[in-house]
């Protein structure tokens, strides 16, 4: 009786320690990437690029190096959230003993 009470008191009690969730996990990342002034002055040079008038060198090469620092931290991020998942999902289902009063 005391056990099964205990189970309904505390059954949302659990850790969850990742950043993003999977299905939104692009979209919140490629934002929190933009919130760094080094990436977003990049982007901004990469905008500017696209116009001929101030193009200073082709487009797609002006691209490179942001693309290449957005997919590492992208990829970086991504490994992280996961083994922060398996940690949490490890620990949720360690059993515990519940102590009463």
């Amino acid at each position: 009786k005391d056990w099964k009470q205990a189970f309904t008191f505390y059954s949302g009690n659990r850790i969850q320690t990742t950043k993003y969730p999977w299905f939104t996990f692009l979209p919140q990342n490629v934002f929190a990437q933009f919130h760094r002034l080094g990436n977003l002055y990049f982007f901004f040079l990469v905008a500017l690029n696209w116009f001929s008038q101030v193009e200073v060198f082709h487009r797609e090469i002006m691209m490179l190096p942001l693309v290449v620092v957005l997919l590492a931290s992208l990829i970086k991020d991504a490994i992280e959230d996961y083994r922060k998942y398996q940690y949490d999902k490890t620990i949720n289902f360690t059993k515990t003993r519940v102590y009463g009063k």
